[in-house]
């Protein structure tokens, strides 16, 4: 079987078309065609139908896809059964400043000789879907949120708890204050532009939201943290939340104040999420770094209720 055109089938039931599919490989889209229409003749079955939002799987393209899954895993080992070592690790961290980026950091200068590279998906499906097709090793998210829950074939480890810090500027009410209660924030703005709903992370701050009653605005755009941070050092009424972790720079004359909160403290819960069937020899070595350099569950943090905790 054309491994290529099993990978362009799976391409396109990720992208939700043959164009978009054929953007993500570099081809065109009458290459992407060809190779289908080569693969529905070697298996003797249409595997989509066109309709007006892009392709859709007919049922014997759904019957297919957990087996287009496999062949694609099983060559992936095969050809990693001859290099071993000599592909990067490939592991996802949500962004740059992050608690999970900065274990990285820390994981490539205890472990130089492993080749590394790091990537950044936004969403936990796409990152998910890496891991089963060997295109990634390793991520970092919370599981498992609602509408998020972790298919069999892939393990995960709750590897670090991150505590939050209330972010304010100078003239905000609470600035002065050595320290703040989730109770103490009741009644003033949290302001998070990144917060996306359908992620995990929304999740998180819904959840959070909704039992200590908090005012958690995720209005108008994104436009990175630089953007965020200028608008709490301006305006007394915003707040916002910043992981214990989190490596930002500001101006001076910005004088933010990062203030802990306490009584409960709620902490964002990172897992480490791979696949089980996954030979590359830099994993486990990730695996066992990350158990032992983070720490989770500790006493009076707060987490939602759908967190493993394992």
């Amino acid at each position: 079987m054309d491994l290529q055109a099993v990978r362009t089938f799976v391409a396109i039931t990720e992208a939700g078309g043959f164009q978009k599919a054929a953007a993500d490989l570099s081809v065109t889209q009458q290459a992407v065609s060809k190779r289908i229409a080569t693969l529905e003749a070697a298996l003797g079955v249409r595997l989509f139908t066109r309709a007006p939002r892009g392709a859709e799987l007919t049922i014997d393209g759904r019957a297919f896809l957990p087996h287009a899954h496999e062949l694609l895993r099983a060559a992936e080992r095969a050809s990693a059964s001859v290099r071993p070592g000599h592909r990067p690790l490939r592991v996802d961290v949500i962004a740059s400043r992050t608690a999970q980026s900065s274990l990285m950091r820390a994981f490539h200068r205890a472990h130089p000789a492993i080749p590394l590279d790091v990537m950044m998906l936004v969403s936990m499906d796409t990152a998910v879907a890496a891991l089963r097709t060997g295109e990634l090793d390793a991520t970092f998210r919370a599981v498992a949120a609602p509408g998020h829950p972790l298919p069999e074939d892939i393990a995960s480890a709750r590897v670090l708890d991150e505590p939050l810090q209330l972010l304010t500027g100078p003239a905000h009410a609470l600035a002065d204050a050595p320290s703040v209660t989730l109770t103490d924030l009741a009644g003033h703005r949290i302001w998070m532009p990144g917060v996306a709903p359908g992620t995990e992370w929304g999740a998180y701050y819904d959840d959070l939201s909704a039992e200590f009653a908090l005012t958690i605005e995720a209005t108008g755009p994104n436009f990175g943290s630089d953007v965020l941070l200028d608008t709490i050092a301006d305006t007394p009424a915003l707040a916002t939340f910043m992981g214990e972790h989190s490596r930002l720079i500001w101006p001076e004359t910005h004088a933010l104040r990062r203030i802990p909160i306490t009584g409960p403290t709620p902490v964002y819960p990172h897992s480490l999420l791979w696949h089980r069937d996954n030979p590359h020899p830099g994993l486990a070595t990730l695996r066992s770094y990350a158990g032992a350099a983070g720490e989770w569950g500790a006493a009076g943090s707060w987490v939602p209720g759908w967190v493993i905790e394992r």
